[in-house]
């Protein structure tokens, strides 16, 4: 009988600008207020890529880190995923620019985009690879300059996204690390959440500057970012035969504080077992997740053995979650 294998996370790695915008700094920018941005969302401050530093600038240093913290050489990765929806260029993917820098030439490498969800979404499709044995080490990044595609003068969305990026190294293991992960899309509500630009497509600036801005409803996504988030929480505890107050730690995408506390509350979770960095981060978008658990891992609150539940909701839509034992 061929034994089981699965990937286990071995080390976690995440990377933020040096620039710091606050609140009271985009109120010298916006009709806004940092009492107003908080109340809505939770975020306080977020972090802003300098000039000139790129989506792959930020990957490769949370991909160091996490490589360091699995005792990992890159020349033995067999795999890199990157999620992100800000590459550096249309192509190479900015995948292949990590693994250029990284110096682990050879193994497959690209991106996965589906917005918020792209961490999620890379990491499923890394756990695959190693499950199906075509993989035994593989680097999944998430990683996001998304302050570059804001209308600094749409207080609606440029007060809520930042730049970051944060990594996990997995290795096959005979142990359980990843117990499942489940992914979902629903098109039909693209025009709620999107950036119009493309190649194909092409696009015409306006003088608002719509051809390069996030564009979203921000109501519309708030419903339905709880319910679908409601029903893939449901789905990964049913699909393990779980309990949901056998999780130890909820680690959801860093959107708003509204919709963290709407998940927890579903789960009959304290925020005290809710990892939340928002206030600091705001919305990564691909970042937002492994920046979470890196911050929640190397502050010691995420132990060894302990049962984690990740979950995000991005434009496209697209939602998922994973369930690791860490």
């Amino acid at each position: 009988m061929t034994k089981q294998v699965f990937s286990r996370i071995a080390g976690t790695g995440s990377y933020l600008p040096e620039k710091v915008l606050t609140n009271d700094d985009l109120a010298k920018l916006v009709d806004t207020s940092d009492e107003w941005i908080a109340a809505r969302t939770g975020i306080r401050e977020r972090h802003v890529a300098a000039e000139g530093e790129t989506t792959s600038d930020l990957a490769y240093h949370a991909a160091v880190r996490a490589l360091e913290a699995a005792g990992v050489d890159a020349k033995d990765l067999d795999l890199i995923v990157l999620g992100t929806t800000t590459p550096d260029v249309i192509f190479p993917s900015t995948a292949c620019l990590v693994q250029a820098r990284l110096g682990a030439v050879g193994c497959p490498a690209f991106d996965v985009n589906a917005a918020c969800s792209g961490f999620v979404y890379a990491l499923t499709v890394a756990d695959k690879f190693i499950r199906s044995g075509a993989a035994r080490t593989a680097l999944v990044i998430g990683a996001e300059t998304l302050t570059r595609m804001l209308d600094w003068s749409d207080r609606g969305t440029c007060v809520l996204f930042g730049d970051g990026a944060g990594a996990v190294v997995l290795k096959a293991d005979d142990e359980t690390g990843v117990l499942s992960t489940h992914m979902h899309a629903d098109g039909t509500k693209a025009e709620l959440l999107h950036n119009p630009v493309g190649v194909s497509k092409g696009f015409k600036p306006d003088e608002h500057n719509a051809g390069v801005r996030v564009m979203m409803a921000g109501n519309d996504v708030f419903k339905h970012a709880v319910k679908a988030l409601d029903s893939v929480v449901e789905e990964t505890l049913e699909a393990n035969g779980l309990d949901r107050h056998q999780l130890d730690w909820l680690i959801p995408h860093q959107a708003n504080l509204r919709i963290i506390e709407a998940t927890a509350k579903r789960l009959d979770m304290p925020m005290e077992r809710v990892i939340v960095t928002v206030d600091k981060h705001g919305n990564t978008s691909s970042g937002s997740v492994p920046l979470a658990l890196d911050e929640a891992v190397r502050s010691g609150r995420v132990q060894r053995g302990q049962l984690l539940l990740l979950e995000a909701f991005g434009g496209g839509f697209t939602w998922g979650s994973a369930l690791i034992r860490y």
